[in-house]
């Protein structure tokens, strides 16, 4: 077996630990400054789901500005671990998969990987449905009877056949880029930009403009009775705005081992993440009370909204835009990542390819229609269950870098078999135990919540505890793994001895 002292080339053909990919970024190529993080959280903001987020909050009962603040101080929450994991790809140029090697071992990194590449292969369903769905609309606009298909799925899978085929179709559009390459998908990225920051503000106008201006709107009051039933869904609520983006809070290295300095991916991130997410969620917030005056029910669901005009021309340019946009967010932040940890499992058998045909296999068994059918089933039973996994992933790496390691990393260590990261087999028990038991406790809130088990069968307090399940994983978990780590008298210390012709040096 070829180690890391070895000629970098040999080492990659000889280990699955090192690859171009999983490689440090030399300092050199470090160019990424304040202003290339904020644009990308503007980028990665403005999406159809970041909308439907906000209008689901009016859905659900709040007024604007009580939608507003729940979604502001959800991504100001989320933004403390998205920093912090940051910090290490800063300073080591490593990516996520590397980074959760130090706490989960070299092979255990391989389950917080698998667990975000699950979620990612979730919103991949969504995004592929919402996809699917503007197809459909657009559809039916011009053939009037794709609406009166006949029922061929199961009352259960409230599928209707019309948008099954267009869901299947735009899949199938999905799976046909990822087997022609990422490469195909550059000039979408580009569409996108200019496209949804446009069509958001048309959609905020004609809000204002039908909707007799802010006034009218911004007056629909809230529509909870009693400050009670106002906090019995906020904590909930603000438990799934952090679930948004508890992705990104973990594998934030893989853009920020980039980054031409620490202050460079802290600044941008402070300046891109919660005022981008706020803005674009106003724009929901607004068009979703305007639909109220104008239509005299709330519509959360932007494209529904939108199969409501009459100009068939106006509908179809929409739909069209919608799906080029959706195909080309979903392959850039849905596919890449899962593809990747997928392959890296078994590097010989999955390649690029197959990592991404999983992905898009289980995105369908996830039943993403279901998930997205009304603003409960967004919020919690996927945003806020997803975030219970990851929460706990977070508060252990985030223990593992700033409390036990002290910012201070061995790279060799990091990329070879027989160093303090290796554990035992590749695994450290006390991680995978603090994960487990931050899991737990959020178990029977969820089990409640999709119905698996009756409400009584349960202590309320511990049925509750799942309003919290990412603040309560990441805090169990943390603190579990703390003191495993203190009583276990592993060998934390490292002290950057580092082979310059393979290992570029930390940054500051």
């Amino acid at each position: 077996m070829k180690t890391l002292t070895d000629n970098p080339e040999k080492v990659q053909a000889n280990t699955s630990l090192y690859s171009e990919d999983l490689a440090p970024v030399a300092p050199e190529n470090r160019t990424w400054n304040t202003w290339n993080y904020a644009a990308l959280w503007i980028s990665m903001s403005l999406c159809i789901p970041t909308y439907m987020l906000a209008s689901s909050l009016i859905e659900g009962g709040m007024n604007w500005w009580q939608a507003i603040l729940t979604i502001f101080l959800g991504n100001t929450i989320v933004l403390v671990p998205m920093v912090l994991n940051g910090h290490a790809g800063a300073k080591y140029g490593i990516p996520f998969p590397v980074l959760a090697r130090a706490s989960f071992g070299l092979k255990g990194a391989n389950i917080p990987a698998i667990l975000r590449a699950i979620v990612a292969c979730g919103w991949f369903g969504i995004q592929t449905w919402l996809g699917g769905y503007a197809m459909y609309l657009m559809l039916k606009i011009w053939v009037p009877g794709v609406a009166d298909l006949p029922q061929v799925f199961p009352a259960s899978f409230g599928l209707e056949t019309g948008p099954a085929i267009t869901f299947i179709a735009f899949w199938l559009l999905n799976m046909a880029v990822v087997y022609r390459g990422v490469e195909s998908i550059k000039k979408l990225l580009v569409f996108k930009a200019f496209f949804l920051p446009a069509a958001a503000l048309a959609l905020l106008f004609w809000a204002i403009s039908a909707g007799n201006g802010l006034g009218p709107i911004l007056a629909q009051p809230s529509k909870f009775t009693s400050n009670a039933d106002f906090w019995h869904y906020f904590f909930p609520a603000l438990t799934g705005m952090v679930g948004f983006w508890a992705t990104l809070s973990l594998n934030i290295p893989d853009f920020t081992r980039y980054a031409q300095s620490q202050r460079a991916q802290v600044t941008g991130q402070i300046i891109g993440l919660p005022p981008s997410m706020t803005i674009f969620s106003f724009i929901g917030v607004v068009v979703t009370s305007a639909t109220v005056i104008i239509y005299g029910n709330v519509i959360w669901d932007p494209l529904v909204l939108a199969g409501k005009f009459e100009s068939k021309v106006l509908v179809s340019i929409a739909m069209i835009a919608v799906t080029i946009s959706t195909l080309a967010t979903n392959i850039a932040a849905n596919i890449v990542s899962p593809a990747n940890d997928f392959a890296n499992l078994a590097p010989a058998k999955i390649d690029f390819k197959k990592g991404g045909f999983i992905t898009g296999i289980i995105g369908i068994f996830i039943f993403p229609w279901k998930l997205i059918a009304d603003p409960n089933g967004y919020i919690f039973t996927w945003l806020i269950a997803y975030s219970s996994l990851l929460g706990p992933i977070g508060g252990i790496m985030i223990v593992d870098y700033f409390f036990i390691r002290k910012k201070t990393l061995e790279l060799n260590d990091l990329y070879q078999f027989g160093g303090r990261y290796t554990y035992r087999n590749g695994y450290n028990q006390a991680a995978i135990l603090a994960l487990v038991l931050g899991i737990l406790p959020n178990v029977p809130g969820f089990l409640t919540t999709i119905q698996a088990i009756e409400q009584d069968a349960v202590w309320p307090w511990v049925s509750k505890l799942y309003h919290y399940a990412w603040f309560v994983g990441l805090l169990v978990s943390g603190v579990i793994y703390f003191i495993l780590m203190r009583a276990s008298n592993l060998p934390v210390a490292a002290n950057e001895t580092l082979n310059p012709e393979i290992l570029p040096e930390p940054s500051v």
